[in-house]
């Protein structure tokens, strides 16, 4: 995947960062005020390191802090900076993002965390040495391939699969899997819980499957996502060819991490295109995920086709097309309920925000108390 159809010669300062001709275009303005491009290489503090044509900078955000987190300075943004004849150095504006990948918080209020923009790829790293957990790769690629929906760039939500970013999901340490036959069955394991989403094996320590992955990476920007321990900052090393993130092993009971990275870091590959390194994520909250979760769970979007009533939930309706996959086999338990699961924290954070999102719940609620009720009455005898 190229940068832009219309890119800047190699020989560009800022090209191995991802400058290119519709960055260019959109710098345009701001050259007239004499103000340096520069890619947000990671941000501490309310001040960032920038990369820019005189070399990585220091720079304060303090004219850039915006009231909506969303628009908030993030690894991996363009931005515009001072000149190198200011001191101190401030960041004048950002450009607009072209993608960027948000989870909910933890708050109860409905705010949105930007964890990286301007990206090409969503790396989504599961380590192979503890027991896969299927559901958590589901939640993870929801978030990947959902859309926002709008048109403003600082609004952009999540990522769009249809829009060109492409998530994978690398089984990190698999060196540690005994054979190449339990490889095998792990690896399709995930591509089931994964349709249409590209699945490689990788082994850090011993080199295994780093070339292909590289070439995949080597168009673009890429984040890597996953839980502490799951080998990213491992991974980032054995990619870049030197150990330029901290790494500690993981606890022995659980496979847990430590959390050794604390900040996102934007790092330039040698073979091409750039990394965004990632802290662990203990939770995965979704942010306007729809759109992923129909994408993730296509089989069951495509055989809810087929269902009686347009609105069925999939639960005991009669004539039930979903319900009657997993009877037959076709379809899994285990993937109804993650896609039901998933559904509904979606359903609830979107609420927080759409007053008439929060009114189908009450009536919906209301429907299910009163058919209930009724079952009840009926099984009772009071049925009239």
């Amino acid at each position: 995947m190229s940068f832009s159809s219309f890119q800047l010669p190699s020989s560009h300062p800022l090209a191995l960062y991802g400058w290119d001709g519709e960055w260019e275009a959109e710098f345009a303005p701001y050259v007239e005020q004499g103000l340096l491009p520069g890619r947000v290489v990671r941000v501490d503090r309310g001040q960032c390191d920038v990369v820019t044509p005189e070399g990585v900078i220091r720079a304060d955000t303090e004219f850039v802090v915006p009231r909506d987190p969303m628009k908030v300075v993030c690894t991996g943004d363009w931005v515009a900076v001072d000149p190198e004849r200011d001191d101190p150095r401030y960041v004048r504006t950002l450009l607009p993002r072209r993608t960027a990948f948000v989870r909910s918080t933890s708050s109860k209020r409905s705010e949105g965390q930007v964890l990286a923009t301007n990206i090409d790829y969503v790396v989504i790293c599961v380590s192979l040495a503890v027991e896969l957990d299927l559901g958590r790769i589901e939640r993870f690629l929801a978030l990947a391939m959902s859309g926002s929906g709008g048109e403003a760039p600082l609004h952009t939500s999540a990522l769009s699969w249809e829009s060109g970013v492409q998530p994978l999901v690398v089984l990190t340490k698999a060196d540690l899997v005994p054979d190449a036959t339990t490889l095998g069955h792990l690896v399709q394991d995930v591509e089931k819980a994964a349709p249409g989403v590209p699945v490689l094996s990788v082994s850090s320590n011993a080199g295994e499957g780093l070339d292909v992955l590289a070439a995949v990476l080597s168009g673009g920007t890429s984040v890597l996502l996953g839980q502490s321990g799951a080998g990213k900052s491992t991974l980032a090393n054995a990619l870049i060819g030197e150990d330029v993130m901290d790494v500690r092993a993981a606890r022995d009971v659980d496979g847990k991490g430590r959390h050794t990275t604390t900040t996102r870091n934007l790092l330039a590959l040698p073979g091409g295109g750039v990394l965004i390194d990632t802290p662990g994520l203990r939770g995965v909250g979704l942010w306007d995920a729809e759109t992923g979760v129909g994408q993730v769970f296509s089989e069951i979007e495509e055989l809810a086709a087929d269902c009686r009533f347009h609105d069925c939930a999939h639960e005991a309706e009669p004539g039930c097309a979903v319900l009657a996959a997993v009877d037959s086999g076709v379809l899994a338990e285990r993937r109804l309920a993650s896609y039901r699961k998933l559904l509904r924290e979606n359903q609830r954070i979107v609420a927080k925000t759409d007053a008439r999102v929060r009114a189908g719940i009450r009536r919906d609620w209301k429907r299910k108390g009163a058919e209930g009720r009724a079952a009840m009455d009926a099984k009772r005898g009071r049925w009239h």
